[in-house]
């Protein structure tokens, strides 16, 4: 079992090897598989202090550890253990079978590797994002698009990897050319076993580059509102104003109409409704509100205008436009608003409140 190494790593190790020949037999090849593991924790320091200055640049990531170093280690490790035992070691059932658990070993910790590096790409390329304060649907649309990508990229390397460890056991290959006569009738069976997931995952990857949702949107699904917590490559979590997470399938998204709040910008509309007699005084709460929107951080300076817009029945309704910054902004200037009249009209101006109907009685 033999693995492709470069040139000067087998020369290097061979000196080595030669240079131990004073030694006794017994310790010579252990000799040679610790200057491996000494080479490769020497290496990894240095990369290890070469990425550190390197995330220096990135805002936010100069303080943060470096998750990539163990995965290094272990790899360079397991490399530089099998061309130590290839060289140093004749060749037994016993070598043999360290070399199947060494290559074995090397695969996981490459998989590892390549899997901490998506993330911390993926860290680097959001903090250059961050510091954009004055474009934050930029940030989320680039958020929800290397996201997606980065689960993608991990599911495809845990495949692969699996797979190359499978290939190196012979049956394993055996079986497999065998299998491949049949692919056409697996690959309908597994198309016929798997087609709601993979409706799924497409799905995903819709929602993540057709810009329909991201990350932080506001939006009402299944009459409920909420912020779009996490995107997957199968599912939507949407945290609700209740705090509870309601999970969506993907396919849900491309399927079905939706409200987002948010899609271009998180500027949003919103009115407060009033129901008061026909004495009401509708000059003074004009003039009332527009005092009240100018003492507010809330209000955004857009919207802000009071109308009766019906009188039927006895009683007034009166509607107040008003505009917020964000979603979360309109609901605490709805609010504010709305208890601030109430209270002064029924300090003020009792008489324009209609009368509370008695169980059991209708209005004239």
């Amino acid at each position: 079992m033999q693995i492709l190494v470069p040139g000067t790593l087998d020369d290097a190790l061979n000196e080595v090897v030669e240079n131990t020949n004073a030694l006794p037999d017994p310790l010579r090849p252990w000799i040679v598989v610790a200057i491996g593991l000494l080479a490769a924790l020497l290496i990894t320091v240095v990369i290890a202090f070469v990425m550190a200055r390197f995330r220096r640049r990135f805002p936010g990531l100069e303080t943060t550890k470096n998750p990539g170093r163990s995965p290094m280690l272990l790899t360079l490790s397991f490399a530089f253990t099998k061309v130590s035992v290839s060289v140093a070691f004749e060749e037994t059932k016993w070598t043999e079978l360290w070399q199947f658990l060494l290559l074995l070993g090397l695969i996981a910790s490459i998989a590892w590797l390549l899997i901490v590096s998506m993330g911390l790409l993926e860290d680097m390329l959001l903090a250059k994002y961050r510091t954009d304060e004055g474009n934050p649907r930029r940030l989320a649309k680039i958020q929800t698009q290397v996201g997606l990508l980065r689960r993608v990229g991990s599911a495809l390397i845990v495949t692969l990897a699996v797979a190359g460890a499978l290939l190196t056991i012979p049956e394993v290959r055996a079986l497999g050319a065998g299998l491949l006569a049949s692919a056409g009738l697996i690959s309908v069976v597994a198309a016929l076993a798997v087609q709601s997931s993979l409706a799924n995952i497409f799905a995903g990857l819709q929602i993540a580059f057709t810009d329909a949702i991201r990350v932080n949107d506001t939006v009402v699904v299944e009459a409920e509102r909420g912020n779009i917590e996490e995107i997957t490559l199968t599912y939507v979590v949407v945290l609700l104003l209740d705090g509870r997470r309601m999970i969506i399938p993907s396919t849900y998204f491309t399927t079905t109409p939706f409200e987002n709040w948010s899609r271009r910008s998180t500027e949003i509309n919103g009115t407060v409704l009033l129901d008061l007699n026909w004495n009401a005084p509708i000059e003074h709460l004009r003039s009332r509100t527009e005092q009240l929107l100018a003492s507010t951080d809330l209000w955004d300076g857009r919207v802000g205008t009071l109308n009766v817009t019906d009188a039927v029945g006895g009683i007034v309704k009166v509607t107040i436009m008003l505009s917020s910054r964000n979603p979360g902004d309109l609901w605490e200037l709805r609010n504010f608003i709305r208890e601030h009249l109430i209270s002064e009209l029924r300090r003020d101006y009792p008489d324009a409140l209609p009368k509370p109907l008695m169980p059991g009685t209708a209005q004239a």
